[in-house]
């Protein structure tokens, strides 16, 4: 480690040793992982406290994930990841930190890195039911639950579910719920999931984003968030396949958007309007009626698109177009 690295993470080790430290009670329920098969790195959790996914999850493409809760420190999150992406693995990183903390025994956290080395840490003074779980790419961790089922069903469904990583995370917050979960109840969820290797462009890396952060049912609204943002990962596909001429792909993806989420008048416009690109204006005019009927705005908005190149500068085309949500 260089030595700018080493005074930095002095600094940052003071931070978690101080008493205020131990002030922020984010009891909750968490899962780290690794999908072996793509590389990617995520977190997810759920918790009766508003706001958790500014405070429990933190990862880095290429670098590794970290779960901090309990009485929460945040920088564990920051200063784990810094000491991942020094080389660092997660059991050692994990191991540094603790360390260090005079708090250590009401924290729990879970890291796992970008080669699959995963650790977590469960405090004495944890508030009951709280342990841990650490699989083999995977820790799951709770605490303040009802019962001490809710790890063990977070592990199994975790194992079980077949599916890319944010679907299994997904899972295995459902089962704790169904387990008895938080005793307190709900209010909150979040849901990351990076690649496995850094572009250098973060805004890429983060494959999931996503946070509940008030809500009754956060699980269910999590859920549909996930949703949402596979079909736009559909439609920036169709937009990439589009930029390559790739019409059969471009039109594939735009369908796969619209059927995920069939009631969102946006994606059903844009697939639409990339039909006319392709000249197969016949085809667009039933998805044009059909956006139409939802909301007239994008019938007014039409006729402005070709002036920003987005739809031929034809007016009889633009017309047909604009009728269609009359017939």
């Amino acid at each position: 480690m260089s030595k700018k690295f080493l005074i930095g993470f002095m600094v940052g080790l003071a931070s978690i040793s101080s008493p205020r430290s131990a002030e922020r009670p984010v009891h909750t329920f968490s899962i780290v992982a690794r999908d072996p098969a793509t590389g990617e790195l995520g977190v997810a959790v759920q918790s009766h406290w508003f706001n958790v996914g500014s405070i429990v999850p933190w990862a880095e493409a290429g670098v590794g994930a970290v779960a901090t809760q309990s009485f929460v420190d945040p920088a564990y999150g920051k200063l784990g990841l810094d000491l991942m992406r020094a080389g660092r693995s997660a059991p050692d990183a994990l191991r540094a930190l603790l360390a260090g903390d005079e708090g250590r025994e009401v924290r729990q956290v879970a890291m796992i890195d970008a080669q699959g080395r995963v650790a977590a840490h469960t405090g004495a003074k944890d508030i009951q039911a709280a342990g841990h779980i650490v699989g083999a790419t995977y820790s799951v961790q709770a605490n303040l639950m009802l019962s001490e089922a809710v790890w063990p069903a977070m592990s199994r469904a975790f194992e079980a579910t077949k599916g890319d990583l944010a679907g299994r995370m997904l899972a295995a917050l459902d089962a704790a719920q169904a387990a008895g979960g938080d005793i307190r109840g709900r209010q909150s969820a979040a849901l990351v999931v990076v690649t496995g290797k850094s572009t250098g462009r973060p805004w890429d890396d983060r494959l999931f984003d996503l946070r509940v952060d008030d809500s009754p049912e956060p699980l269910k609204e999590l859920r549909r968030l996930v949703t949402l943002q596979r079909a736009y990962g559909h439609m920036n596909a169709g937009d990439l396949a589009v930029e390559k001429k790739d019409n059969d792909r471009a039109l594939s993806e735009y369908a796969a958007a619209a059927k995920l989420v069939p009631d969102n008048a946006e994606m059903v416009y844009w697939w639409a309007v990339a039909l006319v690109n392709m000249g197969r204006v016949d085809e667009s005019l039933p998805l044009f009626r059909r956006v139409f009927a939802m909301d007239r705005n994008w019938a007014t908005l039409t006729p402005r698109l070709p002036k920003s190149g987005l739809l031929p500068d034809d007016k009889k085309i633009i017309d047909r177009i604009v009728k269609a949500g009359t017939d």
